[in-house]
């Protein structure tokens, strides 16, 4: 799926500030130009624009994925690199995201969520409902599957119940079936109000091992990522990114240092009166 790529002009910087708030860490984010433009990963989460002209439309659920490969002496994170001709942000290293679809509040898993996520991912999220977790993780699933080829899940020679048809179902027809028990929960990011289009999204991380099959021919020359590479953290972060991606990937890198435990606090950024602030979940 296409999604808006938006870059904030100038260097990132922020002063912490430590406050008693019950949700942990406060941090302002004193130099981020928010007349500028944060975006999530390959498109659909425009977390920023400069224009606020627009109606006050509210946020619409999305999710972006990094899969991880720890095996060597640095994580790497796989990206994959936007078509050249591309009106907005051509050539650049991107991850796959969108926002939710209706299939995913249908789609069944062979395993869930970390109940510490499910929890973390309702908090501060008026009328959540039961299924807004698990369909923030599967959009993520979907997503990468669509513009990757990557699916993430598990092996299964039988799939029980009954599979919403679409994407979905060509998804299962690989003989694999999604799972979310190998998915962290890494940051949270909103749109700013009055911008052309709003996204409250989750930003997910999952170990590459948790791919279970890939489909050639998704990558290449005509399609929307024209390749895919592992690139070390420290070599990703040097890269031409949002800052909201660069944000993140340093909020990623912090959290594998930390074991990447799923009770761990997951930041949340968002604008208040035009300053960004950084919270804990």
């Amino acid at each position: 799926m296409g999604v808006a790529h938006a870059r904030l002009r100038g260097r990132r910087k922020y002063a912490r500030s430590y406050g008693g708030a019950a949700t942990g860490v406060t941090a302002r984010f004193a130099g981020l130009d928010t007349g500028a433009a944060i975006a999530s990963e390959t498109g659909e989460p425009d977390l920023v624009g400069s224009d606020r002209r627009w109606p006050n439309l509210r946020p619409r659920p999305a999710a972006t994925l990094m899969i991880l490969d720890r095996g060597g002496a640095e994580p790497q994170v796989l990206m994959g690199r936007r078509h050249w001709r591309h009106a907005f942000m051509p050539g650049k290293f991107v991850f796959p995201g969108g926002r939710i679809e209706a299939a995913d509040r249908r789609m069944m898993v062979a395993n869930g969520l970390a109940e510490a996520i499910e929890a973390k991912l309702a908090k501060g999220v008026v009328r959540p409902g039961l299924s807004r977790p698990r369909a923030l993780a599967l959009a993520a699933i979907r997503e990468t599957f669509e513009e990757t080829g990557l699916l993430i899940g598990t092996k299964a020679s039988g799939i029980p119940g009954k599979i919403p048809p679409g994407i979905w179902t060509e998804f299962v027809g690989h003989g694999v079936v999604p799972s979310l028990e190998g998915l962290h929960f890494v940051a949270r990011a909103i749109t700013p109000p009055r911008r052309p289009r709003r996204f409250d999204a989750a930003f997910f991380a999952v170990d590459a091992n948790s791919i279970a099959h890939r489909i050639e021919g998704v990558i290449g020359p005509e399609a929307e990522l024209v390749e895919l590479a592992w690139l070390p953290l420290s070599q990703a972060k040097r890269l031409d990114l949002p800052t909201i991606t660069r944000v993140v990937l340093e909020e990623l890198e912090a959290r594998i240092a930390q074991g990447m435990e799923h009770e761990l606090p997951v930041p949340f950024f968002a604008e208040r009166h035009r300053r960004w602030y950084r919270t804990e979940l």
